[in-house]
């Protein structure tokens, strides 16, 4: 009987493109970007990319109930 191996390497991305960020954080692409705080980073020419550690506070300030948003603030940001 033949066997084989696999060895899978999965590293965790420290930047996120907007679908890739939004799913991170379990939310639709457009809930996320009505309601996201986090600003994106241009590390290359017209690629934005969300940095994850900064998703994870946004994150973590909302459950603690720092984050309080307006309706005004969130429509500021659209």
């Amino acid at each position: 009987m033949a066997t084989t191996n696999l060895n899978i390497s999965v590293i965790d991305k420290c930047m996120m493109r907007q679908s890739e960020a939004a799913s991170y954080s379990g939310l639709p692409v457009e809930h996320f970007k009505a309601t996201c705080p986090v600003r994106p980073e241009e590390l290359k020419q017209d690629t934005l990319l969300w940095d994850r550690k900064d998703i994870d506070d946004w994150i973590e300030n909302v459950k603690s109930g720092a984050v309080s948003d307006t309706r005004e603030d969130i429509l500021d940001r659209l």
